[in-house]
């Protein structure tokens, strides 16, 4: 008698299906979507599939940027902490990170979204794209949808970074050379009302501002202390551009959040992003990657339940405003070193 394995018999209720808005290219839509079709498919079944096409996902993250599963068993976030788990990937904690969000830790891999208010609108960047260390992998899954509003945005950064060398060339070639330098300034406690509120003690996980100036010169960073117990530090030279092992270039920062959205009490968007060698952005190449993201976006609007796998080199993410109780989480995957590379025949 031959036994049929979990995944092979998942594997048999699961397919790639299209939906609204879903953008297609040459070799990839955007994003890719897989679909349970069983209403009766048990977790463990679902994460012994994730688990024997582990690699073929990964692959997948990469071409197409996100891939989305849709109606899957997952209830609850100990099941989004077993997918995670299956894929295979490194967790990269939170708390080491230097994101500057206020996050609360679910589990070891899984954390809330940003716990800035519903009102705030988060804008498009790459996760982490503004530090030394970024994730190579993201994934959020929905908890609760919102009553309304509350959708992810994303963008495919290859497909903007192709549209913006043909429309806004000195402005991409500047960003490829120059790279960028970010400043934000943190205070001395979580302010959960930013959506840049963690404190640089979280932040940089210390304890004294000591400690915090020998954690910013082991990075690099410049820093000053300011009113109020609160940190301004501004980053080495970053990249603006990366470009894959598969030779696509993706425009990987976050130029578009600092532009646009790094503002609260302690935060001038104006003086938060410029060049690495100091050169102000041009504001009109800087408003077509704005625009040219906009019209890029797709809109995750999430049904609870919905698990996404994007890979963080691709694809910038988002948030809109949202009315009534969401909970999205998210975790992260394989810590990366962010480092420029001075091109000076760009």
């Amino acid at each position: 008698m031959t036994t049929t394995s979990p995944a092979t018999a998942f594997a048999s209720c699961v397919s790639a299906i299209s939906v609204a808005g879903q953008q297609t290219y040459a070799d990839s839509v955007f994003p890719y979507i897989y679909q349970c079709r069983s209403s009766t498919a048990g977790v463990s079944d679902a994460i012994s599939w994730i688990g024997s096409q582990q690699a073929e996902l990964l692959r997948l993250a990469t071409l197409h940027g996100a891939v989305l599963f849709r109606d899957f068993p997952f209830k609850s976030v100990e099941d989004f902490d077993s997918l995670v788990a299956a894929l295979g990937v490194i967790n990269f904690p939170y708390k080491k990170s230097l994101s500057n969000a206020v996050r609360i830790n679910r589990t070891e891999r899984v954390f809330s979204a940003n716990e800035a208010p519903p009102e705030v609108q988060i804008f498009f960047h790459h996760e982490m794209a503004q530090t030394p260390f970024y994730p190579e992998y993201i994934l959020f899954y929905c908890e609760v949808a919102a009553q309304q509003g509350g959708a992810t945005p994303l963008c495919r950064s290859d497909i903007l970074f192709q549209r913006l060398e043909a429309e806004s060339p000195r402005f991409i070639a500047d960003c490829e050379k120059f790279g960028l330098k970010y400043t934000n300034v943190m205070p001395g406690a979580d302010d959960q009302l930013s959506g840049m509120g963690r404190s640089w003690q979280s932040t940089l996980g210390v304890q004294t501002p000591e400690e915090a100036e020998a954690r910013l010169r082991e990075l690099r960073y410049t820093w000053e202390w300011l009113e109020g117990n609160c940190l301004r530090a501004t980053t080495p030279v970053l990249p603006a551009i990366l470009e894959l092992p598969d030779g696509r270039k993706t425009f990987f920062n976050q130029l578009i959040a600092a532009w646009s959205g790094w503002k609260d009490s302690r935060n001038d968007p104006s003086k938060s992003i410029r060049h690495g060698n100091e050169q102000p952005l041009d504001a009109a190449g800087v408003q077509s990657a704005i625009r040219i993201a906009d019209e890029l976006t797709f809109d995750m609007n999430w049904q609870a339940g919905d698990a996404v796998l994007i890979d963080n080199r691709v694809v910038m993410h988002a948030r809109r405003t949202f009315v009534g109780p969401r909970k999205v989480v998210a975790s992260l995957g394989n810590m990366c070193l962010n480092s420029f590379q001075e091109r000076p025949g760009v």
